[in-house]
């Protein structure tokens, strides 16, 4: 059995009349993890659960983590997850609520990160929360879902981070044979991918600003740079507000509450940023938010 679960595919009504098309929303803040996170983390766990792992090591307290934990809940394996100190108290209480092992250390990502590595032995897996083919190719069934469902979508929205939700999505349309653009959208004080088209190559940001935290990866992953020379691959980027809106108006408009990191793919439609007379059917990936809240999302709002 999955860990990961085969979400709905629905359109949406709203997005479709402001931007003059048809959008089809992929629903993964519906998987039980609470984001799209388990399907690319789910098949990690699983492959290395089969090769003798006997105990799964993260260091992401936001969906990466929370997949984490929930993958080794379900299939019996101790999770260690290290978490910065920035890391919020729900989130750190959800990976607990899921049995894993919270250690918190250092005070960005990267430091957290460091300590996890240390803690390997030769029963141990490390799970990286977007630098990972098994990942990317765990992400990419959530392509094979639409195509089956009838849809060949000619354009792809989603949020960008670290990059392995885009990687597995390129994965996904290679593998049904839809050569299509992808749009990918970031919050400006999150911007690693927007920066690194600029610059030419991955670089690394030296600070990361606002709401949309699960976009915080100071460098994009090479393999997601790499695409922009195989694909077709749109940068576009929203403000902090602009994506917290869109996750407002989301909730309103469809009841599902996201995460702002998801509000920026949505916001590139409630903003109309695209031209939606150049494409018959829009796919947006409603990627999730396992930690969201209303009353966070009315926080950021101020």
């Amino acid at each position: 059995m999955s860990l990961s679960i085969n979400t709905p595919l629905l359109e949406s009504l709203p997005l479709g009349r402001l931007n003059k098309t048809r959008v089809w929303m992929k629903m993964e803040a519906m998987q039980p993890s609470g984001s799209f996170k388990i399907r690319g983390v789910g098949h990690a766990c699983e492959w290395h659960y089969a090769r003798g792992a006997r105990r799964f090591i993260s260091s992401s307290g936001g969906n990466a983590g929370l997949a984490v934990a929930y993958a080794g809940r379900k299939l019996g394996v101790p999770v260690i997850v290290v978490v910065p100190e920035s890391t919020p108290e729900r989130a750190r209480h959800l990976l607990s609520l899921e049995g894993a092992e919270v250690r918190v250390h250092g005070k960005t990502w990267a430091e957290a990160n460091e300590l996890a590595l240390s803690l390997l032995n030769d029963e141990d897996a490390f799970i990286h929360p977007f630098d990972d083919p098994l990942l990317w190719e765990g992400h990419a069934s959530m392509i094979d879902e639409v195509v089956a469902e009838g849809l060949r979508p000619d354009v792809v929205i989603l949020s960008v981070g670290g990059g392995g939700l885009l990687a597995g999505v390129d994965a996904g349309l290679r593998r049904n044979n839809l050569n299509i653009p992808v749009i990918a959208v970031e919050t400006v004080g999150m911007s690693s991918f927007h920066t690194a088209l600029q610059s030419g190559h991955p670089v690394s940001l030296t600070r990361l600003t606002g709401v949309a935290t699960s976009l915080g990866a100071r460098q994009v992953c090479q393999r997601a740079f790499d695409l922009t020379r195989e694909r077709e691959i749109i940068s576009l980027t929203v403000s902090d507000i602009q994506a917290v809106d869109a996750c407002l108006t989301f909730l309103d408009d469809h009841r599902t509450l996201v995460e702002p990191a998801c509000g920026a793919a949505l916001a590139a439609l409630y903003e109309s940023q695209i031209d939606g007379s150049k494409f018959d059917n829009v796919l947006v990936v409603v990627c999730g938010g396992s930690t969201a809240t209303n009353a966070s999302l009315q926080g950021f709002k101020g």
